[in-house]
């Protein structure tokens, strides 16, 4: 692996070839390089890439790198960002919606209000608004929300990397919805999801 890299390292790891330690390590050195403005980029890890990293990962080492909060925050806030640039406004059409996700770093789906603004300790939130054929992502609600997606973080990655589906988890009480069900049952639709 790359030590000059740690993005093309982070690439070219296989998660069942390493440890879960080791998994934290190199998605952690990643993570602090981007956040320390260095010239480390997340964003430069491909959609594909990020999908096959999360398809390889155990359930274990996807959850030892969401048990850390300020890497968690950093993985998810880089994963909302690349929603705007994943929207399909081609199939989006005419659709005008606020969609909440309220992420539960404990991996719950029912703690708290899925409405409230108030910040609760170990949930993220982010808000997507759906107007005009883009998807803006803000970590700010501001407006009322057609639907508020509510989920574990390693369901999230699963979801967002082609390796879970929504109505399994919906299924299964691992996504909840509160608002119009419906809408969010074709959310994924939305999105080009990438597939490893």
């Amino acid at each position: 692996m790359s030590e000059s890299d740690p993005i093309a390292a982070l690439a070219a790891t296989d998660p069942k070839q390493v440890s879960r330690e080791e998994f934290v390590s190199l998605l952690a050195a990643a993570s602090e390089l981007a956040a320390a403005d260095t010239e480390v980029d997340l964003s430069s890890l491909e959609p594909q890439q990020f999908a096959r990293l999360i398809s390889r990962a155990s359930d274990e080492q996807l959850r030892d790198v969401m048990d850390r909060p300020e890497l968690a925050e950093r993985i998810l806030d880089e994963l909302f960002r690349r929603m705007g640039e994943h929207y399909r406004s081609d199939k989006a059409k005419s659709t005008e919606a606020v969609v909440r996700w309220r992420i539960n770093l404990d991996g719950s789906t029912s703690q708290g209000s899925p409405d409230s603004d108030a910040d609760e300790t170990g949930v993220l939130r982010y808000e997507c608004v759906l107007s005009g054929g883009t998807c803006t992502v803000s970590k700010t609600p501001e407006h009322e929300p057609r639907a508020t997606v509510m989920l574990g973080p390693v369901e999230l990655l699963k979801l967002a990397s082609s390796n879970a589906s929504a109505p399994m988890l919906f299924m299964t009480g691992k996504l909840k919805v509160a608002g119009d069900v419906g809408f969010a049952a074709g959310l994924t639709k939305l999105f080009q999801i990438p597939k490893a």
